[in-house]
């Protein structure tokens, strides 16, 4: 495993703090409708982001997740000024603002989405990780989804293939307790997520996602066993998101004393702590970094509100490749 340093603790506190705050930065330009549609935040769950990251061989491994995949692309090297600019539906964005929130891509970087069927990326991720062992590429597919989609039946089609063939993926369910307003404990008969894959006797466990270290630990594991031809693990990062489910979520079901004691186990204040213990930074040096992270966010916001919007020919060129299509009409 990657030795997790005074260097490793103080870029962890840079990228999560910088996640944080660029979401936080999303749902307050949300309210002023310059992003519209659903939008879905990750507060809470940087850990789980942060650990995999430090496991990973950038370059070579890839990643795919569900419509909660703002800061996943950020973490894999794609500018988030674009992204920014994705979400206000901007030709600068990463999809040239056809995509929207639920929708960021990056082949270059690795990042396959971003996508808003609950469960479709799951044996698109499986997909990702047969081509990488057919034409024996040495990479390594994490395959990200939430709670809710466990419970579709694809998940078990799926599993049974990826092990059947010893494909070179990670299934990872981020377990925040709610599958948008149902819990956990409503959606099955027992609480052990990580449990379904024992039945395919695949390597599975339960990860403390809201520590950065934890996740490291079990993602190095796991990548290891994938890209060695041990097949594929599941892992249940059993993590919290502060936020609703999306911006449209009253969260009536939950009460502020439950958010109020998992955000005692916030990634990022468990992260500072460390910094703070050790003295692997000064109180400057910690106010010059969020001083920092607060002016690229705005750099950020800045480009997307100065970006233009798409011509309306994109709508045709994004759909067609062959530019004489003959059965098609212009009518604009």
């Amino acid at each position: 495993m990657k030795p997790i340093t005074k260097e490793t603790y103080v870029n962890w506190y840079k990228d999560m703090l910088f996640w944080r705050k660029f979401e936080d930065k999303l749902a307050a330009v949300y309210i002023q409708q310059k992003v519209r549609g659903f939008l879905h935040l990750y507060n809470g769950q940087e850990a789980v982001l942060a650990g995999a990251l430090h496991a990973m061989e950038l370059g070579k491994d890839k990643m795919i997740t569900a419509y909660r995949n703002h800061v996943q692309p950020i973490g894999m090297g794609v500018d988030p000024k674009k992204i920014f600019a994705e979400l206000y539906g901007k030709v600068t964005g990463t999809s040239k603002g056809m995509g929207g929130s639920m929708h960021i891509f990056s082949k270059e970087k690795g990042f396959y989405g971003g996508h808003g069927i609950v469960g479709g990326q799951i044996p698109l991720g499986a997909g990702i990780a047969f081509a990488d062992k057919y034409f024996e590429r040495d990479g390594v597919t994490l395959t990200y989804f939430g709670d809710g989609a466990a419970r579709q039946g694809t998940l078990h089609e799926t599993f049974n293939m990826a092990m059947l063939w010893k494909l070179p993926v990670v299934f990872i369910v981020e377990n925040n307790g709610y599958a948008m307003g149902t819990s956990v404990e409503r959606t099955a008969n027992h609480n052990d997520i990580w449990k379904l894959g024992l039945g395919y006797k695949m390597p599975s466990g339960p990860v403390d996602g809201m520590n950065p270290v934890a996740v490291t630990e079990a993602m190095d594991e796991a990548i290891e066993r994938a890209r060695t031809g041990g097949g594929p693990t599941f892992l249940e990062m059993r993590t919290y998101r502060y936020r609703g489910h999306s911006m449209s979520d009253a969260q009536h079901y939950r009460t502020k004393d439950e958010v109020a004691e998992y955000k005692k186990l916030d990634p990022i204040t468990q992260v500072l702590d460390v910094i703070k213990e050790k003295n692997y930074l000064s109180a400057d040096e910690i106010g010059a970094i969020e001083k920092d992270v607060k002016e690229r966010v705005l750099e950020c916001v800045k480009f997307a509100e100065e970006s233009a919007y798409p011509e309306k020919q994109q709508l045709y060129d994004m759909v067609y490749e062959q530019e004489d299509y003959p059965f098609l009409k212009h009518r604009y």
